[in-house]
């Protein structure tokens, strides 16, 4: 299985713009730009896409983790922060955090913590990631 995105920059790092697209066309020409990635301009990023696929990398994970321990989630909502610093001459990804909120009836917090484990070290895009990844999982009520 093999899935596609594509990406177009017109101009110079500082004064120019993008357009990011994928197979999908969920995203079809969705503007990024430098104000975008390291400042606060409207658009998206790079990072903010890395942040959304590992979320939802992680909790479909997760599901599978516990469906594997004999538990079915109500939800599982899942916060990715994204860490981008300067490295060297360029930048990096340095670190990933995520947040985890699951509602999981009668769950024992050992079971979905071991299960919360498992996704984060499981999920491709997890293993993809050459980045410091943290996780604070817990159990709503």
């Amino acid at each position: 299985m093999k899935r596609k995105g594509s990406a177009t920059w017109y101009g110079g790092i500082m004064d120019g713009r993008g357009v990011i697209s994928t197979e999908s066309k969920v995203l079809s020409d969705t503007q990024y730009s430098f104000a975008t990635r390291f400042e606060n301009g409207v658009g998206t990023n790079p990072e903010e896409l890395i942040g959304a696929a590992h979320a939802g990398c992680f909790s479909m994970a997760l599901s599978g983790q516990l469906g594997a321990a004999g538990l079915t989630a109500e939800s599982i909502n899942t916060m990715a922060t994204v860490t981008i610093e300067k490295a060297g001459d360029g930048f990096a990804i340095t670190a990933v955090h995520l947040d985890v909120t699951a509602k999981i009836p009668g769950a024992d917090p050992e079971v979905f913590n071991a299960a919360a484990v498992k996704a984060k070290e499981g999920c491709p895009v997890s293993k993809v990631l050459n980045a410091r990844i943290t996780m604070n999982a817990r159990l709503a009520a």
